[in-house]
């Protein structure tokens, strides 16, 4: 049993350490240097795969990182109890790194490192370990695992979150304020000594602000610290590993800190005094003047609200704010008057609108000044009494009467005097005057209140010294009514009564207008005129409504008697003065049927009152008789323009007189027309009729046209045309310039003579066309076809 199992044992190097490696040690440690570590297996030897215990003395090596010798760095020594020390096993290694960053002596077992290794990269790393049989193989262990372990050492500063940081307080924070945290990392192994453990502490900013050392918290260190005296400040913050001791790394950070603004200080005026001066002209709510309260706080803090607190001018003048200056704007509310009063002194108060109760202590947040306003004097306009005069006048009162009074006086001190007169384009009929010296308005013209009841005039009054110095008012005049208007029918009427009426039968009611105005109501009386009361066929009855009826006073009208009455009707009115009028009424006697229906009256209808009165049938007729005139006008017209339009001469551009076609604008009548133009006179001009002239224009000088030598009948086109020309370069009665002459002549004909199948009398079967090859080559074409036809009709 003793032979089964056996002792794992770990050789230490006691040889001399390594050179690289004991540098290393005096630089990031301060340590014993590190023995050799011996990584025993062990197995039965008689059986190289059977189950064996064994165990490890050491399953795991360590390393510092970060190693800077020139050799590989020595890792530990793999052996196996089954290594006799005859080169019969090989050791081999597998895992993390194998055979790149970690390589082993497969003779001895040494492991070493061939790279740097950083543990902030990886750790820790996992190897697996086997003895073989190097003749065969095979293993002679079973393969264990290990681990190598990277000891940290110091190689990283503590890094911020941020590379700058900004933050605000309100100013006047109390002491130990929160102003921010800032937070540092390092990269180091918090678990192993204290490489990762970072303290705080400031560099810049002191005595304003303290950082606490484990938190990184920066808060207020002073008192009462005033944004209008310092308003940014910049912190530096250090953050140092090892724990803040003596050899550890560190980084730096910048906080950048302002004070915000708060209420803590009072407006205040930079005088007690402001002087300002107005024209006593200068308009209401015109602004005079500014004054400003200064403020060291900023935005909503800084925000002033101006008054007027007394003064004798309170009244007078006010003050506005203006939001974005935040000054205090001085205005006019009242007309200036420098006569009656030239200063004024006003009290302006200035006031924070946004006050901050924790700094009233501080004292009150406001200020007062004292405003001197004076007043100067002005060459002013005459002033009238009143804004705007009404006057009221009788429509009957006499021409040139005064009707009213305006006035105007010079308001400056000196009183210059004034002259007044009327705005002729507010009186364009010139209906009223004035009197320029005392303002006195009079009638000129008559009026009338029912053609215009209002009248609305201005009146200028001016300076005498200085006409530019004026001013306007408004005179309304209101015309009275006078009862000057009879009353009278608001129509004309004519209406009719049947020859079967029977008496005291109603034809007709009338009514009545007046153009004057009655407060308490028209009220209109009718009577017949005195002259047609006896003798009068008809009766008058008022109905006390301003109405009346007209009535027959007998039973049965004769038309043929009597066709119209005129009845003459008195109406008056009851005002004072009394007035009255006569108007007529026309009465038709007409023939009715038995339920009164008007047939027809004399030889003429008449128009039933709801139809067409006479005087609209005269309108119409006169309508008439203007359209017939109209349309007779236009027609000569008409007739007088195409006269004139046929004497227009042949030659149409007055530039150019050479060269010109004659256009006669005439189609001619056809064959039935023999009064155009005969063709035969072109080849017999004997045929020209002495009696016959152009009907195209109307000459000014009648020729006699020349005779010329009949054409033969075989002459030839060309000696045709020479002779006419010939003719015509010698006829004193051709035009003085080259025209176009068209002939119409066709010569002697064709020995083709007609190829028109009207004048042929036979069929298309009897037709022979042999004859036109004998024609020459221009009908080569049409020989052939006619030849290609008879071909197939024969075959």
């Amino acid at each position: 049993m003793m032979r089964t199992y056996h002792c794992f044992w770990l050789l230490f190097w006691a040889g001399q350490p390594h050179q690289s490696f004991l540098t290393l040690l005096s630089k990031r440690t301060s340590g014993f240097p590190e023995k050799e570590k011996v990584l025993v297996l062990s197995g039965n030897s008689r059986k190289d795969f059977s189950r064996s215990k064994r165990s490890w003395m050491w399953n795991q090596f360590f390393l510092l990182e970060e190693y800077t010798g020139s050799d590989y760095q020595y890792v530990g020594k793999l052996h196996s109890d089954q290594d006799k020390g005859d080169g019969s096993l090989k050791y081999i290694l597998s895992g993390d790194g194998a055979g790149d960053l970690f390589i082993i002596n497969e003779n001895t077992g040494d492991i070493q490192a061939t790279k740097r290794l950083d543990r902030e990269e990886k750790p820790v790393y996992i190897l697996r370990a086997q003895a073989i049989n190097r003749r065969t193989g095979r293993p002679v262990e079973p393969e264990s695992e290990f681990i190598i372990k990277i000891h940290d050492i110091n190689d990283n500063e503590p890094m911020f979150t941020k590379d700058v940081y900004n933050a605000s307080i309100p100013e006047m924070s109390d002491v130990g304020t929160f102003v921010v945290q800032v937070t540092a990392t390092d990269a180091d192994d918090p678990t192993y000594g204290n490489s990762a453990k970072v303290v705080y502490s400031i560099l810049q900013g002191q005595p304003y602000f303290s950082v606490e050392s484990e938190t990184g918290i920066i808060k207020t260190a002073l008192l009462n610290m005033d944004r209008e005296n310092r308003e940014q400040y910049q912190v530096v913050i250090q953050a140092k590993d090892m724990g803040g001791q003596m050899g550890g790394l560190s980084g730096t950070t910048t906080v950048n800190i302002t004070l915000t603004d708060v209420n803590d200080n009072p407006p205040r005026f930079p005088q007690s005094t402001y002087q300002f001066r107005a024209p006593e002209s200068t308009p209401p709510d015109s602004p005079i003047g500014r004054i400003k309260a200064n403020d060291a706080d900023v935005d909503e803090n800084a925000e002033i609200e101006y008054s007027i607190t007394e003064g004798d001018g309170y009244d007078m003048f006010g003050i506005i704010t203006d939001k974005d200056t935040q000054e205090g704007i001085v205005t006019v509310k009242k007309a200036l008057d420098f006569e009656n009063k030239n200063l004024y002194i006003l009290k302006v108060e200035a006031t924070n609108t946004h006050v901050d109760p924790r700094f009233l202590y501080l004292g009150p947040f406001k200020d007062s000044a004292t405003v001197r306003i004076q007043v100067d004097d002005v060459d002013e306009s005459p002033v009238f009494s009143r804004p705007a005069y009404i006057i009221e006048v009788k429509e009957d009162v006499p021409i040139n009467s005064i009707i009213g009074t305006v006035t105007a006086q010079d308001p400056d001190a000196v009183k210059n005097p004034v002259k007044y007169s009327v705005d002729r384009h507010t009186d364009m009929d010139r209906i009223f005057n004035i009197n320029s010296g005392n303002g006195s308005i009079f009638t000129s013209k008559p009026l009338d209140r029912e053609t215009l009841l209002w009248h609305n005039i201005t009146v200028i009054a001016a300076e005498i010294n200085n006409p530019k110095q004026s001013s306007r008012v408004p005179v309304f005049i209101k015309v009275l009514d006078v009862n000057d208007n009879a009353p009278e029918f608001p129509m004309f009427y004519e209406t009719f009564v049947c020859e079967n009426a029977k008496a005291e039968q109603l034809i007709q009611t009338l009514s009545a207008v007046d153009k004057d105005d009655s407060f308490s109501g028209h009220q209109f009386s009718f009577s017949l005129a005195p002259e047609a009361v006896s003798s009068s066929n008809f009766t008058l009855q008022d109905n006390r409504d301003n109405t009346a009826g007209i009535f027959t006073r007998k039973t049965r009208y004769n038309r043929h008697e009597m066709s119209t009455y005129l009845l003459p009707v008195v109406i008056s009115d009851n005002d004072y003065p009394i007035q009255s009028s006569t108007e007529t009424v026309t009465i038709r006697v007409c023939a009715c049927d038995h339920r009164g229906k008007m047939l027809s009256c004399n030889a003429e209808a008449l128009i039933h009152p709801t139809g067409l009165s006479t005087g609209a049938l005269i309108a119409i007729l006169l309508c008439i008789i203007i359209l017939l005139v109209w349309l007779l006008v236009t027609v000569v017209l008409f007739a007088a323009l195409r006269r004139q339009r046929k004497k227009e001469p042949l030659i149409i551009s007055k530039e150019d007189i050479r060269d010109n076609i004659v256009s006669y604008n005439d189609e001619g009548g056809g064959e039935e027309d023999t009064q155009a133009f005969d063709i035969g006179t072109l080849r017999n001009p004997e045929a020209i009729d002495d009696n016959k002239l152009r009907r195209d224009i109307v000459p000014e000088t009648l020729f006699m046209p020349r005779r010329t030598a009949t054409a033969r009948d075989n002459t030839d086109v060309r000696d045709f045309i020479n002779q006419r020309l010939k003719e015509n370069d010698t006829d004193p009665t051709a035009p003085p310039y080259d025209s176009l002459a068209t002939y119409a002549y066709e010569g002697n004909g064709s020995v083709a003579e007609s190829l028109s199948s009207l004048e042929s009398v036979t069929t298309e079967g009897d037709q022979d066309y042999d004859y036109l090859s004998d024609w020459g080559p221009r009908f080569k074409k049409l020989a052939d076809m006619y030849g290609a036809m008879d071909s197939d009709k024969d075959s």
